[in-house]
């Protein structure tokens, strides 16, 4: 289907009757897929279910302006657009809906997210990028009001990239900057901080960003005056409007139910953002939701009669068919008959959709019965088998919780039974549970043969004439080495252009490379790691620079919610290979502690968490990182900036391995685990336990995601058996997780003459200064005593009460 049409003076009245009525069958086709997949619902056949009706209108109006190499970043209203590009239709959008784990079917997440979250595939099977420039692309949606909108700043920045950076190989992701990055947001979301900060953040960056806010007048109950001043948003962002002296926005305001309006603002919309990289707000009013929000309630317990009479006299899908009829260009009998296939069509995809996602679980059914039926008859608990065995029978639409519950719960009552039948039933649940799990738990990290892990260790080179200079130095001519090698590569933060970060890190590199790929940005978190995102999805290498470790929290959602579960819940379709530069550790103050790790390793799962200790180590993970494609989070320690380092001679070569830890110190006594800024606490202390004649053994963990792959703590346990955790997180944080690691994935309690141990800081923030330092998180002293005591219990003989 077209969807970049001439103006009307351009086209004959034929085209132009068929580009109309060619819009009113999507519209149409997409508002039965609303009212049929409620229906879904309420009858139980899908869990919940989240609509675009209401908003079909302006949503074939941004179709036809949306080219190729464009993008999507929207929200869970926009199926009408998607099955205006010909990336959705009805079979596909049930089993979206039914959450069918099969991406052929379900191309969207294969199951993984609720229906009206859509994506397009931006990678082959082999994890290489597919071209861009010659498809139309969407994003991977997520749920979460408003967060959508950081990744939408990154993705239109890209555009801006790739037309002001030269030597980039644009060749499957850009033409000249020319693509523009279209929004999707709901009027209440726009109460969001991510919605502020993200449009504050366009107006400065001056992107090729169109964002479109459908505006019902509602945010499920709670009418617009109760999120926006003035209850309009745009009336409220007219600063923005851009004018002779100023740069700024282009806005628009346009009624959703008037079709022709619809199409010249969308066209002049795409048009400015196109060509002259200015970003443009579509206020699109007077829609309607018809269904209400969702599933979950009816808006008739909320709206009042005049508000629902309006809506149902000014739904856009009415308004549109009234207004084909106005101008001739269709008659009532005509739609009448269009309208009856339709209905049809989408009834009968639904059902080729839910069979095609009941029958392997039918046939699996099948199997299982007469399994459990056979092993019923040979054991002694025949006549619970046998009740199992009824009760699947009665399920006469399974899905694959039924079968594996079932099949577990029988296997309990052949406990001890020894059955040709029973290692029959054993095989088959396990087999299944081997099959079925990785649908629902795949693609995490990346499963390509070449991914993170595999970079092999290439250590520093150094010569007799080595010189020793501040950690700074090495982070910043190791980044020069990275610049030049990788012309995608930047890097952007606070403060980390002009000045080279706060650090000197970057010292430099700004007046070397320009200012697009070593940038400066205001105090924006959550957006800075959305234009990060949004840059990784378009085939650029960034940076994104948080200031501090502190400073992470204001954009974690982002990274949350977004970036550590894209690959994920696109089923490895989408990436973004996005490395995040923080520091951290042994800072003093509440608000500079710097040692959330506890969090950070639980809620950036899908993310690797790097940790050095010091700049050689932290140079060594940008090595490797740039060498492969998935995302990072690298915790430089802030103390270590001005501590002397030997610098290599293989600058931009060396790589540190991720998921390996380093033993920096041998012994025999009990292992020692630390990482970042403490651990070199902990090598001082180690020296000091000699001269009590306590031989420690200390691992640097330095990449706590993923941890220890090699097992290497487990072996030190095999010789020491004994082990403390040295971490400067609260208690039961990270030492928490690694003690997990090492005992249970490692068995490393196998080893063990003592009870493993945890020395962590105490469970409030550090106080300020020296002194709050020293008290707050694992001193010398402690730690020193920590390991006496350890062997005190072991041997009080030789090593008797300290106090």
């Amino acid at each position: 289907m077209k969807t970049n049409p001439k103006t009307d003076s351009e086209i004959s009245f034929d085209d132009f009757q068929a580009q109309i009525l060619s819009d009113y069958e999507i519209a149409v086709i997409s508002r039965e897929c609303s009212l049929l997949g409620r229906r879904e619902v309420l009858t139980g056949k899908a869990k919940f279910g989240i609509f675009g009706d209401g908003k079909e209108l302006p949503q074939l109006a941004m179709a036809r302006a949306f080219q190729n190499g464009d993008f999507r970043s929207g929200y869970y209203r926009d199926q009408t657009f998607m099955m205006a590009l010909g990336h959705l239709n009805p079979e596909a959008f049930f089993h979206g809906l039914y959450a069918t784990t099969d991406i052929a079917k379900d191309p969207m997440s294969a199951g993984r997210q609720m229906g009206g979250h859509f994506m397009t595939h931006s990678i082959n099977e082999d994890g290489s990028w597919k071209n861009l420039t010659e498809q139309r692309n969407s994003s991977a949606d997520i749920s979460c009001t408003a967060g959508q909108m950081p990744r939408l700043l990154g993705l239109a920045q890209a555009s801006k990239i790739y037309r002001k950076v030269s030597g980039i190989d644009a060749s499957n992701f850009s033409n000249n900057g020319n693509e523009v990055a279209w929004g999707t947001i709901g009027n209440a979301s726009t109460s969001e901080g991510h919605f502020f900060e993200a449009f504050n953040a366009a107006g400065v960056l001056q992107v090729p960003m169109v964002i479109s806010v459908w505006d019902d007048a509602y945010g499920i109950s709670v009418p617009a005056e109760y999120h926006t001043t003035k209850s309009d948003i745009s009336e409220i962002l007219k600063g923005f409007q851009r004018d002779e002296n100023n740069k700024g926005y282009e806005i628009l305001k346009v009624p959703g139910w008037d079709y022709t309006a619809l199409i010249h603002a969308y066209e002049n919309a795409s048009d400015i953002a196109r060509d002259e990289h200015v970003p443009v707000l579509i206020h699109v009013t007077e829609l309607t939701q018809p269904q209400g929000h969702s599933t979950s309630g009816s808006h008739e317990r909320y709206k009042s009669q005049e508000r629902l009479e309006w809506e149902r006299e000014n739904d856009c899908n009415k308004r549109f068919r009234e207004w084909i009829l106005e101008k001739n260009i269709s008659t009532e009998e005509e739609l009448k008959a269009l309208e009856k296939k339709i209905k049809q069509e989408v009834r009968n995809a639904k059902k080729t959709a839910w069979n095609a996602f009941l029958q392997p679980h039918i046939s699996k059914k099948k199997e299982l019965v007469t399994l459990i039926g056979q092993l019923a008859d040979k054991s002694p608990n025949r006549s619970f088998i046998t009740k199992i065995k009824n009760d699947l029978i009665a399920i006469e639409e399974p899905i694959k919780k039924d079968l594996a519950s079932h099949a577990r719960k029988v296997l309990r009552y052949v406990i001890g039974e020894d059955s040709t039948e029973k290692k029959t039933l054993q095989a088959w649940t396990t087999q299944f549970m081997q099959e079925t799990q990785p649908a629902f738990s795949s693609h995490l990290y990346s499963e390509q043969a070449d991914n993170a892990t595999t970079v092999q260790k290439i250590a520093p080179i150094y010569d007799g004439n080595t010189e020793q200079v501040d950690g700074r130095v090495i982070l910043r001519d190791n980044f020069d080495k990275l610049f030049e090698k990788y012309p995608n590569a930047l890097v952007f933060g606070e403060d980390t252009g002009n000045i080279g970060d706060v650090n000197q890190g970057l010292e430099g590199l700004q007046g070397k490379y320009g200012k697009y790929r070593i940038a400066d940005t205001g105090i924006r978190e959550a957006t800075i790691i959305g234009q990060g995102i949004g840059l990784a999805m378009r085939g650029l290498r960034p940076i994104a620079e948080i200031q501090y470790l502190d400073y992470i929290m204001y954009g974690l959602q982002t990274l949350s919610d977004d970036l550590a579960t894209l690959l994920y819940r696109t089923v490895g379709k989408q990436k973004a290979p996005l490395i995040v530069r923080t520091r951290g550790h042994r800072l003093e103050g509440i608000w500079h502690s710097g040692s959330q790790m506890g969090g950070l390793i639980h809620l950036l799962r899908g993310m690797y968490i790097l940790t050095p200790r010091n700049m050689t180590q932290a140079a060594g993970f940008y090595n490797t990182l740039m060498k492969t494609d998935e995302p990072a989070l690298v915790i430089e320690s802030l103390n270590g900036y001005r501590l002397k380092e030997d610098k290599p001679n293989n600058l931009g070569d060396f790589c540190t391995p991720i998921g390996v830890v380093e033993t920096m110190k041998t012994g025999t006594d009990i292992t020692l685990l630390s990482y970042g800024s403490t651990l070199r606490i902990v090598l001082s202390v180690a020296e000091e336990l000699k001269e009590v004649g306590i031989d420690a053994e200390v691992i640097d963990a330095q990449s706590l995601l993923p941890f220890d792959i090699n097992h290497d703590v487990a072996k030190s346990l095999k010789k020491t058996n004994r082990l403390l955790i040295i971490d400067e997180d609260v208690p039961g944080g990270c030492s928490a997780y690694l003690l997990q690691e090492i005992l249970e994935k490692q068995e490393g309690y196998k080893y063990l003459d003592s009870k493993p141990q945890t020395l962590a800081a105490k469970a409030h923030r550090p106080a300020y200064a020296t002194d709050g330092d020293y008290f707050s998180k694992p001193n010398a002293e402690d730690i020193f005593e920590k390991i006496y005591e350890i062997m005190h219990e072991a041997n009080p003989t030789d090593y008797p009460s300290l106090r």
